[in-house]
């Protein structure tokens, strides 16, 4: 039997379990509160895995997914080789980059122009009003969003007026469903994304504020050099998270607010996988698609985490 002595390289590894279950009994309840999330977590997103199993069947719901054939890539090849995927892959990136662009500096924008705010009962109003679109339901919000541009909308006659579009359906013209789409996205998440950068910008250290005034900085200067560079870390692993799900483009907003004359710049591939899979009942294809959606999610995450390493050395992991 190897005995491991005191002192040598491998002592913090040996006894791991054993200080494991002795935490486990000193903090027992803290592991009995976090036991339910464990549970959520491994019965609705790990549990559901096993069936992608499907990707590589010939899915038949009487034989079920181990009882059906087996046909390893062929609905991957169906998929990459039909003629939706250069638009569906177009569109799906479009929306994503733009979205980023876009959508991404905004909560920032706002959380600085927060931080300036000294009046507190003005801040906390501009927080609330931000904050109430993020808890309305998705349903209600598109349902808001087709009135706003429907031919007699509120925002319609507005750009009508100055002579920007014409008095009719915005969402009935392929061009205008990307804006329609990215405004809405910030009219709903802008006030609930900006959380987390008041919360860094809590913990920016105010004596580096007051050594940069000192130094002769304004404040416009102190945004450069203090404000920014104290929640570049924040920013970091929120942009990486994002590029994780830059394919992730959800299909419960686009077909709540597509229709056909919108499907050649609308149409995406979650889109896809559900027209295909749940009302088309192509179980095995659409699978394919959305597990190849998956896999590009998680290069895309892992190679921008590797280069956020690289470059500044802040990462995920």
């Amino acid at each position: 039997m190897i005995k491991i002595k005191e002192g040598v390289g491998n002592e913090k590894q040996a006894p791991y379990w054993s200080r494991f279950r002795k935490d486990m009994k000193k903090n027992w309840g803290l592991y009995l509160l976090v036991l339910p999330v464990m549970l959520y977590f491994f019965i609705f997103y790990y549990g559901p895995m096993y069936g992608a199993l499907i990707a590589f069947k010939d899915f038949s719901p009487i034989k079920g997914i181990l009882g059906s054939d087996w046909v390893g890539f062929k609905h991957f090849a169906d998929f990459l080789s039909s003629s939706d995927f250069g638009k569906l892959l177009f569109n799906t990136l479009k929306i994503s980059i733009t979205s980023i662009i876009v959508c991404f500096p905004a909560p920032i924008i706002l959380a600085l122009l927060l931080n300036e705010v000294k009046n507190p009962l003005f801040k906390r109003s501009v927080q609330t009003f931000s904050y109430m679109p993020h808890f309305v339901s998705l349903v209600v919000v598109c349902g808001i969003v087709k009135s706003f541009v429907a031919q007699d909308g509120i925002v319609t006659v507005l750009l009508s007026s100055l002579g920007l579009v014409e008095k009719a359906d915005l969402l009935s013209f392929k061009n205008y469903f990307v804006p329609i789409y990215i405004a809405s996205d910030i009219w709903t998440d802008i006030g609930w994304g900006s959380i987390i950068y008041l919360s860094a910008l809590s913990g920016v250290s105010q004596e580096l504020y007051e050594a940069s005034a000192i130094d002769g900085a304004s404040r416009l200067r102190q945004l450069f050099v203090v404000t920014i560079p104290g929640i570049l870390p924040t920013i970091v692993v929120m942009f990486i998270l994002r590029i994780g799900g830059i394919m992730n483009v959800g299909f419960e907003k686009i077909i709540l607010l597509y229709n056909p004359l919108t499907y050649e710049t609308a149409d995406v591939i979650s889109s896809y996988v559900y027209r295909r899979g749940l009302m088309e009942f192509n179980y095995s294809y659409s699978t394919a698609a959305g597990l190849f959606n998956a896999v590009i999610n998680l290069l895309l995450v892992t190679t921008a985490n590797k280069i956020s390493k690289k470059v500044n050395n802040m990462s995920i992991w």
